[in-house]
Formats: structure tokens, sequence, C-alpha cells
């Protein structure tokens, strides 16, 4: 046990966690009135974003010398930021008036997950917050027409029932997770 705490402190994930946690929080008490799919997505993000920034470690030479495999440290850690995000988001939703179906969060944090973690194996640890941060930006300017790649683009605001959302969310999840998971964060 004494390995995790050390790997959990190399990791910053205390102060990811409280991130984390501050971030949710505080978008929810903004949005309590009219929460929808769209805070949701913007919660989500944000706590995956200030996550993410433990899934890099100071030194990548002293990373490897570690006595476990890292593939399963990785996906463990990758997973444990999707859980807190998703956990987090479904405990704080219940302070409110108006929930949000539990398949949209799960499904968002999935998706969410796989972001950061193609944006880690691409770009560094350090960067996987990138990708969910574009995505969430770009999200709200897409013109809800109807078609199937305004469903794919606008993923994270979709009804729960609508496939394409679900499908973008499993194959970015997947991909970025096994990407990770097999690769890690690039050095």
């Amino acid at each position: 046990m004494r390995w995790a705490t050390l790997y959990a402190r190399s990791r910053q994930v205390p102060a990811a966690f409280a991130g984390l946690l501050l971030a949710t929080a505080g978008v929810w008490f903004l949005a309590r009135d009219s929460w929808s799919p769209t805070p949701v997505m913007l919660t989500l993000t944000a706590a995956t974003a200030l996550a993410a920034i433990a899934l890099s470690g100071q030194d990548p030479d002293l990373d490897r010398t570690a006595a476990l495999p890292w593939p399963v440290r990785r996906f463990a850690h990758l997973a444990l930021i999707g859980v807190a995000a998703a956990g987090a988001v479904l405990a704080v939703q219940q302070l409110g008036a108006t929930t949000v179906d539990m398949s949209i969060i799960l499904r968002d944090a999935a998706g969410l997950l796989g972001l950061t973690g193609l944006a880690a194996t691409v770009a560094g640890g350090q960067f996987g917050w990138t990708l969910p941060l574009v995505w969430a930006a770009i999200t709200p300017f897409v013109p809800d027409d109807g078609t199937t790649t305004s469903h794919i683009v606008a993923w994270m605001v979709q009804p729960a029932a609508t496939s394409a959302a679900a499908w973008t969310s499993v194959v970015l999840a997947v991909t970025g997770t096994a990407a990770y998971t097999v690769a890690g964060g690039r050095r």
C-alpha cells in the first residue's frame, strides 16, 4: 500500500481530486436552477480536465523503473478519474430540484475520459485536459439541425436516446482508454 500512496503523491492526485470536487461544486452552484445536459457537460469537462493533471509523473525515467506493470496503473488511474467525475456530478445534482438522466452523465464521463486518454497519449499527461476542453468549447456552437454529424459533434448535450451520441462516446472511450493504457503519456 505504500507504493499507492507514493504513486498518488507523485501524480498530484490529492490536488487533482480537490480541484475536481471544487469544480463540480462550483459549476453546480452557478447552474443549480437551470441544471441540464449543458451544465453537466461543463461540470464533467472541468472535473476531468482538472483531474487529468495527474496523468504524468515528475520523471519519466523514474516511472519506467516501477515494479508493477504500468498498463494496469494507467488504466486504473484513468478509470478512477472517470468514476470520480461521474460520481461527483451524480452526487451534487441530488442537491437540486432537477436532475439529468444518469445515462447522459455516464455517457459524457466515458467519452471525456477517452478524450483525456487520447490527449495524454498524443501530447503528454500534462496536456490531458486539452481535447476534452476543446470539444466542450465547440459543442455549444454546433447547430441542432438533427443531422448525424451534429449529433456526433455535439454528442455531450444530446438526449439519452441519441444513438450517434452514444456510439461517439463509446468509440472515444475505448480508443482513448486503450491508447493511454498501452502507450501511456507522451514523453
